[in-house]
């Protein structure tokens, strides 16, 4: 007879507050791993802190560090992932971590044919699925014979900033209208050594893009689902999300389904769409991890990460839906800088900031994370304004002897 494992087992997040949270309103108690300073590490929801290393540069001591952490629980915890490159990390050293975390993630040759963008767009077309053309582009490559319609966007083959950085300016990727243009970001990049995609532009607004997210459990079921829009991002062109709206869009849940039944994923996705002029969707990219969307989709019905640790521990899954669409999330520092740069004024954006339901790192229930975040931030700013006038200071003359 299978009995239900008890509710002991920490959530162990490699993430924000976004993740941390609606784990948190489930009643689920966290680990997180973390940098120094970062607020989540000052939730109420958090009960212990794992120090930060790198996945991309050091996955072997992350992945010691979480052993460690395991090693000390009571009950083998639930590991969730929130990067790219925390998602590689548990889907390369699946064999390793399962010995100590209850986790889904998908085939690992998948996963590995997703996050890289060459890879996926070959599996798009193996799976036939509505992507737009695009090629890889090596290094230094001088572009000759791309068989592409200008304009196109340029991106990081996966996210990476440390190569990407210079060229993106904050954005995840760089339109290009013509072959000169094309070259010159080439030609930036070259001394990184990083290669790229180049691909085909659907026109229109980042508001254009939508989402579905799911869960899709152990026997292919969709456990469950929202879809959601994008508001504004920063920068404005090709930037990270500052707000977002949860909807109840039909057409982009259907094809978000179709597309998940077409590479029998397992496990959970983020599934990004673009509507163009005719309103015809076109994919654009497959997260197969959590996100900051999960935070918004718990409060509009649909828990998902709530819904996995359930699983993974064999507890009744809690209630989902119907979704409860217009519900909004927004990251509030980058979207003040968002309503800047969209000329929206700065009274009804604050008005709607205080509406907005979900705000990152920023709850009234859960207030030390935004006042130790500022207070890191304003610590910060004070150590950095001393290190510039450090150099003035000593060139200074001494004081007379008294």
């Amino acid at each position: 007879m299978h009995r239900p494992a008890s509710t002991t087992a920490l959530a162990c997040v490699i993430g924000t507050m976004d993740l941390v949270r609606p784990l948190g309103l489930a009643g689920v108690r966290c680990a997180v791993v973390a940098r120094p300073h970062a607020r989540v590490r000052y939730s109420r929801f958090v009960s212990e802190v794992i120090e930060w290393a790198n996945p991309w540069h050091e996955p072997e001591e992350l992945a010691g560090r979480l052993m460690a952490f395991a090693r000390r629980q009571p009950e083998k915890p639930v590991l969730f992932y929130e990067g790219d490159w925390d998602l590689l990390l548990v889907s390369r050293l699946r064999d390793r971590l399962s010995g100590a975390f209850r986790f889904v993630v998908p085939d690992g040759d998948l996963v590995e044919r997703v996050v890289d963008k060459h890879l996926f767009a070959a599996l798009a077309v193996e799976a036939k699925l509505p992507v737009p053309p695009s090629r890889r582009l090596p290094a230094g490559s001088p572009a000759d014979g791309l068989d592409l319609r200008f304009p196109l966007i340029v991106k990081p083959l996966t996210r990476q900033v440390a190569t990407w950085g210079s060229v993106g300016g904050g954005r995840k990727a760089v339109q290009v209208e013509h072959m000169g243009a094309l070259r010159q970001v080439l030609g930036q990049l070259a001394e990184t050594g990083a290669d790229v995609v180049v691909q085909e532009i659907v026109s229109g607004p980042e508001t254009r893009i939508e989402s579905h997210h799911a869960y899709v459990d152990a026997t292919g079921a969709v456990a469950g689902e929202f879809t959601g829009r994008k508001l504004r991002t920063h920068p404005p062109q090709y930037g990270f999300s500052s707000a977002l709206e949860i909807t109840a869009a039909r057409d982009v849940a259907e094809l978000g389904r179709e597309v998940l039944a077409r590479l029998d994923l397992r496990g959970v996705a983020k599934l990004d769409f673009k509507r163009d002029d005719e309103g015809r969707l076109h994919l654009l990219e497959i997260n197969p991890r959590f996100s900051l969307w999960h935070h918004a989709g718990a409060l509009a019905g649909v828990n998902i990460p709530a819904l996995v640790y359930a699983d993974a521990l064999g507890l009744p899954r809690p209630a989902v839906g119907p979704i409860r669409a217009g519900v909004q999330w927004c990251h509030p520092g980058r979207d003040a800088r968002a309503r800047h740069d969209a000329g929206i004024p700065l009274v009804p954006w604050v008005r709607w900031l205080i509406a907005c339901e979900a705000k990152s790192g920023l709850a009234l229930d859960d207030p030390r994370p935004a006042l130790q975040g500022t207070i890191a931030k304003a610590a910060g700013g004070a150590k950095r304004a001393v290190s510039r006038r450090a150099p003035s200071l000593m060139r200074a003359d001494p004081p007379a002897a008294r």
